[in-house]
């Protein structure tokens, strides 16, 4: 990344036009290959879609990584295990595989750039609190890359979103590393090429959506975001590990939700349904642009907080997240995103009722 912001411009525009050119070709390649998402019950589109978005967005990185980026140890590690998720999420593009199939190229993807690249979290900082992770930093970095890729994949249900989200997170780490004025690391040039990648799809993607990112796609940006976490913390950009996890806080979250929810269901964690954070805002907001932006202004108020908290103000930043989690705390107690509320009214009023039966059958009872 260059202190010079035409420069920043030229890298962006550069892989915005790659991926821009090369998204109708991978159209034509999805159709012809059938990697199509077929609309069921808990979709929200109602035609077939192409979904190997991913693999533009791919390309348009390769082009940048060979014009803008140098050939490290670290780097070609970061190449090798998102070439990896791309090749798994094809796979699965084109013909749904297993979770564990999924897994385990994530878990490939991780063990690559950690064990190969050397990029570790081998400690983190918040609230004037220091943990050093010691012998478990690696296997706890593992855990962080898988975790931040799944969270994208969970959140990619409406036309824009996920795409939109990615963005949003490139476009502030590239914010912080301006005004911060560290400009030679890794994680700078990274995010400026994401920023292309992710507008050109988004091109084709925001409503109406002509083709879907795919898991080839949303597990390559999870892959992404959670590398240049895990850079910015080596190269100081990121000055604490809360910044990242909320500048996600939406997909991060909505990840939580979906887990207890499917605890308390007594489901697999792997079982799809339309009770997301997205599905409960598009419940209320009536169609996908406005559930969209929405989600999009909750996602740049965190960032923006996260930009505060890096930049000088801790306890604005601080103030600015609690009041964005009450935000959430209150949709989430207004709508179905963690237990069916309807089914729980229902449960207290039966109870209701029968204690009243109960209390007056007593009361016959007494009487005689």
């Amino acid at each position: 990344m260059s202190s010079n912001i035409l420069d920043n411009l030229k890298i962006i525009l550069v892989v915005f036009l790659c991926v821009a050119l090369l998204m109708p070709v991978v159209m034509k390649i999805a159709n012809h290959v059938n990697a199509l998402d077929i609309p069921n019950e808990r979709k929200v589109h109602k035609e077939p879609m192409p979904r190997l978005g991913g693999l533009a967005i791919f390309m348009g990185f390769l082009l940048g990584y060979m014009l803008f980026c140098s050939q490290t140890p670290q780097m070609i590690s970061i190449l090798i295990g998102s070439f990896v998720l791309i090749i798994v999420g094809m796979i699965d593009d084109i013909n749904p595989v297993r979770p564990l199939f999924k897994f385990s190229g994530q878990l490939v993807a991780a063990i690559i750039v950690v064990y190969y690249g050397n990029v570790i979290m081998q400690d983190i900082s918040a609230y004037g609190l220091y943990i050093n992770f010691g012998f478990l930093a690696k296997p706890i970095t593992i855990l962080f890359i898988i975790s931040i890729v799944n969270c994208l994949n969970l959140i990619d249900g409406l036309d824009g979103l996920a795409g939109g989200i990615a963005t949003i997170f490139f476009i502030t780490i590239s914010f912080i590393i301006s005004i911060m004025g560290i400009y030679n690391g890794l994680d700078a040039s990274l995010s400026l090429i994401m920023i292309g990648a992710t507008l050109g799809f988004l091109l084709y993607n925001f409503h109406p959506a002509k083709i879907f990112m795919g898991d080839s796609g949303s597990m390559f940006l999870g892959y992404m975001i959670a590398v240049i976490s895990l850079l910015g913390f080596k190269n100081v950009t990121l000055t604490s590990f809360l910044v990242p996890v909320l500048i996600l806080a939406i997909p991060i979250l909505d990840t939580f939700f979906a887990i207890v929810r499917r605890l308390l269901k007594g489901e697999s964690f792997a079982k799809a349904d339309k009770e997301h954070f997205h599905h409960q805002i598009l419940k209320r907001a009536g169609n996908q642009v406005k559930t969209v932006l929405i989600i999009y202004l909750i996602q740049i108020l965190f960032s923006i907080a996260s930009i505060v908290y890096v930049l000088g103000n801790p306890k604005l930043g601080q103030i600015i997240y609690v009041i964005l989690l009450v935000i959430i705390v209150w949709i989430v107690a207004t709508t179905n995103i963690v237990f069916d509320r309807t089914k729980l009214i229902e449960k207290v009023e039966n109870f209701k009722s029968k204690k009243i039966t109960r209390s007056k059958q007593n009361k016959k009872i007494v009487k005689k």
